[in-house]
């Protein structure tokens, strides 16, 4: 029987000597972190593809700093492997710090990725510098303390969608961070149980060297979208941090800690303009009045009267006379009060039709 060294030594050996087109299938097993490959690139018509021999039984790539790190990849597809026990980040994925050269047209799909860390920021699937990716049916749970499930530094044209994201509402800093001057980014029918302090932050607080693209574009993040999400708990399952125009619709989110959204700028310079221009439409909320600070949590330098705010269900699950929000704007066509009968909202959560209107679609919950 293969020892997991082997195992790891052959993993390198095919990525080595892939060419577009190539096809590398792991046997079930035990494989040792720290694989690292620099100009892993296939095309268009012919990517790279990274995955399990048998998907019922996938390979798992355990340890090291990093389980896997790919710089500047360009067609790869990794799918159906199992990443775990990493000590920084379970799949690193980014364009080496070229920044005119970014990782481009990456697919995770199918990919469990778990206990990494745990202390710092660590993340489970961590992207910098790439473009054109598809995140999609990804298992992220237990990453490190101030880290992220997803953290997306300077990235661009992506989707992250179907994914299950679990931790604890004061443990880790965000499910999901897209920052770093990122743009054209979709959130969408993914479900998040206890997924860090802010299940998704959309924005952040970067360094400036590190902006994708250079000079840093004024935002943290623009034209963000997360629909059709599911989220339960976290201290403030949405964040605007230093976003340009990001839209948040068509969520069910259950019993928040402290904040239903925040809208706050951690990034400060003349050269920024402030968290403004967000849209928050056609969500249901239902929370425990005595457990929410505020409705909306608004820092300085921000632009709240930017924001608008329609068509969503605001439920108090403890007192449905105290279901109206404190919102920075008036909304339009909000429904108060009106119990949303979820069954069993712990459990499993339908996907939401992205298409119905908050009064009139079905829920089971």
């Amino acid at each position: 029987m293969k020892s997991s060294h082997q195992r790891s030594l052959e993993l390198r050996e095919a990525l080595a000597g892939a060419k577009p087109g190539s096809v590398i299938l792991l046997e079930p097993g035990i494989y040792e972190g720290d694989i690292y490959v620099e100009n892993l690139k296939g095309e268009h018509d012919r990517p790279i593809t990274i995955g399990a021999a048998d998907p019922l039984n996938p390979p798992v790539i355990k340890g090291g700093g990093e389980c896997m790190h790919l710089v500047e990849p360009a067609y790869v597809e990794i799918r159906d492997i199992i990443f775990s026990g990493a000590r920084e980040n379970g799949l690193n994925i980014d364009d080496g710090g070229s920044f005119d050269t970014p990782a481009s047209h990456i697919f995770l799909r199918n990919l469990k990725v778990f206990d990494v860390g745990p202390d710092g920021n660590r993340d489970c699937i961590k992207l910098s510098g790439v473009d054109h990716f598809i995140i999609e049916n990804c298992t992220l749970e237990r990453w490190g303390s101030d880290g992220s499930a997803i953290d997306l530094v300077g990235c661009h044209d992506g989707l992250i969608e179907g994914c299950l994201l679990r931790h604890g509402d004061d443990a880790g800093a965000s499910g999901i961070q897209i920052k770093g001057g990122s743009c054209n980014v979709t959130v969408r029918g993914c479900r998040f149980e206890h997924s860090g302090l802010r299940a998704v932050n959309i924005g952040g607080s970067t360094d400036l060297q590190y902006f994708r693209p250079q000079p840093p574009p004024g935002y943290e993040a623009k034209d963000v979208t997360v629909e059709g999400c599911i989220f339960i708990g976290s201290e403030a399952p949405i964040a605007f941090v230093g976003a340009e125009g990001a839209i948040v619709r068509f969520n069910t989110i259950y019993c928040p800690k402290r904040w239903v959204l925040r809208i706050l700028q951690e990034t400060v310079s003349p050269d920024f303009v402030p968290c403004r221009n967000g849209v928050f439409t056609d969500n249901i909320i239902a929370f425990i009045s005595k457990e929410i600070i505020e409705t909306v949590n608004i820092g300085s330098n921000t632009a709240p009267e930017t924001f608008y705010f329609a068509r969503n269900v605001w439920y108090a699950v403890d007192d449905p006379s105290l279901s109206f929000p404190s919102l920075p704007v008036e909304e339009e066509e909000g429904v108060y009060g009106i119990d949303p009968k979820f069954i069993d909202p712990e459990g499993e959560i339908s996907t939401l039709n992205l298409e119905a209107q908050p009064t009139t679609r079905e829920l089971t919950l």
